[in-house]
């Protein structure tokens, strides 16, 4: 059984910043399960038992090596797509997250092709799907980090 397509996965999501208006990207590597090539904030899936506090923060030292600082969490949605012609279904629970840039790192580089700091208005190209729809649907919440 596979999370998002035999059943709704839950993935935590995180938006890292730095407090000044730029925000921490990364390219997904081909090991990636979807979204290959594609730029994301980061995330992952929620762990059984694990509370989503606990569970993002393990996911930023996971990918960037380093601690982070909730600053506020986002309405829970879901996040339906196709991915290779099969319909998936996550069900995303993020989270703004304030990070020092002096601190991150690419943790996962079999992973992560790279990271950069974006601004809002300068966002890199192709976006993951999912930070695609949560940046509009959310804009008012992005909108107090610029």
């Amino acid at each position: 059984m596979k999370p998002g397509i035999d059943y709704v996965g839950v993935t935590i999501s995180f938006y890292c910043n730095d407090g000044k208006g730029k925000f921490l990207f990364h390219k997904r590597s081909k090991n990636c399960r979807d979204e290959v090539g594609r730029w994301d904030c980061g995330g992952g899936q929620l762990e059984f038992g694990e509370d989503p506090i606990d569970g993002v923060l393990r996911e930023v030292r996971e990918e960037y090596g380093c601690k982070g600082i909730i600053q506020e969490q986002l309405p829970a949605h879901s996040i339906i797509r196709f991915q290779n012609k099969i319909k998936t279904h996550w069900l995303a629970i993020p989270f703004f997250i304030k990070v020092n840039p002096k601190d991150v790192k690419n943790n996962e580089p079999n992973k992560i092709d790279e990271i950069k700091w974006f601004r809002l208005n300068n966002l890199p190209t192709p976006l993951h799907t999912g930070f695609k729809y949560s940046n509009k649907r959310y804009s008012d919440y992005f909108k107090k980090y610029r």
